[in-house]
C-alpha cells in the first residue's frame, strides 16, 4: 500500500521548506507553495545554486504572512504580507520563461539585500498572473508557480532509502525538496506512477526530475559538497542528467493529507523510466 507520509511546501523559491500535515491545491500547485521569489535587479530569480546561504533562511507561516529568519541568528526576521503591498508590477525570468509578478515592499527588498549581501528584490505571484508549462510536458496547458517546473514533485521513501544505503552518510529528504514523500512499494516506484488518485484528486506524472547542485548543499548550514550526485551519477543517470523524483500535474480540487492512500490507476512501461537500471 501507497501512503502519503510527508508533506512540504516552499512559500519563497530555493529558501527552506516547511513540513505540513496537510495542504490545498490550487490551481498552480499547494497553496502558498513558491509564490514569492527573489530576483536580481535584471528580475532574474536567485537560487541556492548561486547562493548557497539561501538555505539558512527559514520561513513560517504566520497569520498576517511569511516570518523568514535567520537559521543560525533567529533575532534577524522580517514578516513578508501575504500579498503585495505595492502595485508595482514587472516581468520576471525563471530559466526560459518569463511571467509577471508584483513588487512586495522596499523593506523587505532591504532586509533579503542584507542577508545575501547582494542586492535583490522580493517578487510575488499574483493568481491573475499565468506561467504556462511547456506543452511538452503539459497536458491541456496547465499552468504552474515559480517552481523550476511542474507544480508538484514526489519521492518514494523506499527510493531516498536506497540512495542511502549506498551513502557513507545518509542524506535527508531535504535535499531534493519534494512536495510529496510516501511510503510503501519499491525503491523508484514513482518513476512508472503514470496516474494516480490521492484524496480524490487524479495525478499524473509527466517527467522524470532531473538533479542539480542544490541537492548537494546541505540544508543546516549551507555548505555543498559531492553528495549525493556522485552516487547517483552511477545509477540514476540518463542522456547527462541525474533522475530522482517525478514531476506531477493533477486535475481536480482538495486538500492533501500526511495518511492518505495513494491509489495507483496506471504504470507507465518500463522502458519510459530508470528502474532497468541496477538499483
Amino acid at each position: 500500500m501507497l501512503t502519503v507520509s510527508q508533506l512540504f511546501i516552499y512559500p519563497i523559491k530555493s529558501l527552506a521548506g516547511i513540513a505540513v500535515n496537510s495542504a490545498k491545491l490550487t490551481d498552480r500547485g499547494f497553496q502558498y507553495d513558491r509564490r514569492w521569489m527573489l530576483v536580481d535587479e535584471n528580475n532574474v530569480f536567485f537560487t541556492q545554486r548561486e547562493f548557497h546561504q539561501m538555505a539558512l533562511l527559514q520561513v513560517e507561516l504566520v497569520q498576517n504572512g511569511l516570518k523568514v529568519s535567520h537559521k543560525n541568528n533567529p533575532h534577524l526576521h522580517i514578516t513578508v504580507p501575504c500579498n503585495a503591498e505595492t502595485k508595482d508590477t514587472t516581468r520576471v525570468r525563471i530559466w526560459n520563461d518569463e511571467c509577471d509578478a508584483q513588487y512586495v515592499n522596499k523593506t523587505v527588498d532591504e532586509w533579503f539585500s542584507e542577508m545575501l549581501s547582494y542586492k535583490c528584490r522580493l517578487v510575488y505571484m499574483p493568481d491573475k498572473a499565468e506561467r504556462k508549462l511547456n506543452e511538452r510536458y503539459s497536458i491541456n496547458r496547465e499552468i504552474t508557480s515559480f517552481a523550476d517546473s511542474h507544480p508538484v514533485l514526489i519521492i518514494g521513501q523506499s527510493s531516498l532509502d536506497d540512495l542511502n544505503n549506498r551513502l557513507a552518510e545518509p542524506l535527508p529528504v531535504n535535499r531534493f525538496r519534494p512536495n510529496i514523500v510516501f511510503t510503501g512499494g519499491e525503491a523508484f516506484e514513482e518513476d512508472l506512477m503514470e496516474h494516480f488518485i490521492i484524496n480524490g484528486v487524479n495525478f499524473y506524472g509527466l517527467k522524470l526530475c532531473a538533479r542539480c547542485m542544490i541537492t548537494t548543499i546541505n540544508q543546516d548550514n549551507g555548505v555543498a559538497a559531492k553528495e549525493p550526485l556522485k552516487t547517483l551519477s552511477t545509477y540514476r543517470m540518463k542522456d547527462n542528467n541525474v533522475y530522482f523524483g517525478q514531476n506531477l500535474l493533477y486535475h481536480g480540487e482538495g486538500t492533501i493529507s500526511v495518511g492518505n492512500a495513494i491509489e495507483l490507476k496506471k504504470k507507465k512501461l518500463a522502458e519510459h523510466s530508470l528502474l532497468t537500471i541496477d538499483h
